[in-house]
């Protein structure tokens, strides 16, 4: 295999804007991005950004719920480890096939698949008899969890100038924290009103939240014009097998840019579900706070979070994607030793170093929305960008399931520092990838 990095695909070299999505790509100013979209990039933009924070809030109310679970069924570290891993691993094949079908049918008919997919799977889960119906349910909601991102993240690149695009990109990338919050939010209301024993099942109810989402986008949104008649007039648009075609001579092929993409995917998401999951377990059982106080430790997370993620995006913009990537790889790894490691008794520092850990482990995933888009070719952009991104959710799905089988022996904080591998992983996989900033798509 070469070890030069491929040069760009024909289809993502430079162009003019594009006047029929309305941008404005000389915008300036901390909402120039914003406005540089156009009523309808800011359509879409709207749609996405919800489709992800209610993605969000679907996804949290397992975390936060865990410890209710796992008393309810009788569950060890393990098993309510599984149910990260089995979302995570069923999250793969969601994203791979939404990202074919967003190439195929469009971007905005795949995003209302996958929202109604993962919404009517967390209500499900509300009504699950036993540990192993909820495990089938939890499955299942990974379908669509694991689309969503990729197609509303592909929608909204398509709007975006070169200029703006990791701003833009990291803004949606923000309402992950949205969702996160708000399911905290519903969280220390439900646990402190109802029983344990029926608080979970509310939460999950509650995930029939998207099904308004549905309603607006259907009526709403549309496909960037250049960027569908682009993907309409190729017939090979949502190929698995153009994105492992290997380089030759005056070709580059794709086969490098999916195993290294698939790989800084795997880094990441490996470090960042490692935390997401076990850090309220970690709070709750092993620093004795209570369900209020786990909210408030939380909300020091979150709010890092929020902010890690728009500065991520100036900065993706600003420093080039792969600069990013690396620098939050590092500091992420070390803020995630740092947690894992405060004294007992020391609850002061573990609320303000919350605040680094959410936004170090959230800004290194504010380039990813505009990375993978500007890797690949418009026709198979959602193929390539659901493949890479939810085949690293899949694999790092293993790091959350290690720290549970670990944690009985290590305790969770001992074992949450094994997240730290990932970003060295993700660091590594950056050697085999080129700088993208300034690309426009087709």
């Amino acid at each position: 295999m070469s070890t030069t990095p491929p040069s760009p695909p024909p289809q993502a070299r430079p162009a003019a804007p594009r006047p029929d999505t309305g941008e404005h790509p000389a915008d300036d100013g901390a909402l120039g991005w914003l406005r540089a979209l156009g009523p309808q990039g800011r359509r879409a933009f709207t749609g996405a950004f919800g489709g992800y924070a209610l993605d969000s809030y679907d996804y949290f109310t397992l975390p936060l719920s865990m410890v209710a679970l796992a008393a309810y069924f009788g569950l060890d570290s393990g098993q309510t480890g599984l149910f990260t891993t089995v979302t995570l691993v069923v999250s793969a094949v969601g994203g791979a096939l939404a990202g074919v079908l967003a190439d195929r049918i469009g971007r905005v008919k795949a995003l209302l698949l996958t929202v109604i997919t993962y919404a009517v799977f967390t209500v499900a889960c509300g009504f699950a008899p036993n540990y192993e119906t909820l495990l089938v349910f939890r499955a299942l909601q990974g379908l669509g969890f694991g689309g969503e991102w990729a197609v509303g993240a592909i929608l909204v690149a398509e709007y975006a100038s070169a200029r703006h695009r990791g701003r833009t990109l990291g803004a949606i990338q923000s309402a992950w924290a949205v969702g996160w919050a708000l399911a905290a939010i519903v969280y220390t209301v439900v646990f402190s009103l109802a029983d344990e024993g029926l608080a979970w099942r509310i939460m999950f109810w509650t995930g029939a939240l998207p099904a308004l989402l549905v309603v607006w986008v259907r009526r709403s949104v549309r496909d960037a014009p250049e960027a569908s008649a682009a993907r309409e007039r190729n017939p090979a648009r949502g190929s698995f097998r153009a994105i492992f075609t290997p380089g030759s001579a005056g070709a580059p092929g794709l086969l490098r840019t999916t195993l290294f993409a698939g790989l800084l995917s795997t880094g990441v998401q490996g470090g960042y579900y490692t935390l997401a999951t076990w850090v309220p377990t970690y709070l709750k059982d092993e620093r004795g706070l209570s369900v209020v106080g786990t909210g408030g430790y939380l909300a020091f997370l979150i709010s890092g979070a929020f902010i890690g993620y728009l500065t991520g995006g100036y900065l993706t913009d600003r420093l080039g994607r792969r600069r990013n990537v690396w620098l939050f790889a590092l500091l992420s790894a070390v803020c995630v030793l740092a947690y894992a490691n405060i004294p007992a008794g020391a609850d002061a520092l573990l609320l303000v170093l919350g605040f680094p850990l959410g936004f170090c482990m959230s800004a290194i995933f504010s380039g990813f929305g505009s990375y993978l888009a500007e890797l690949y070719p418009t026709a198979v952009r959602g193929t390539g960008q659901g493949f890479t991104y939810n085949t690293g959710r899949a694999v790092g799905a293993v790091f959350p399931t290690t720290v549970g089988f670990l944690a009985d022996s290590w305790g969770v904080g001992g074992a949450l520092v094994f997240g730290a591998i990932g970003y060295g992983v993700a660091a590594l996989a950056l050697l085999g990838l080129p700088e993208t900033r300034g690309r426009e798509l087709a």
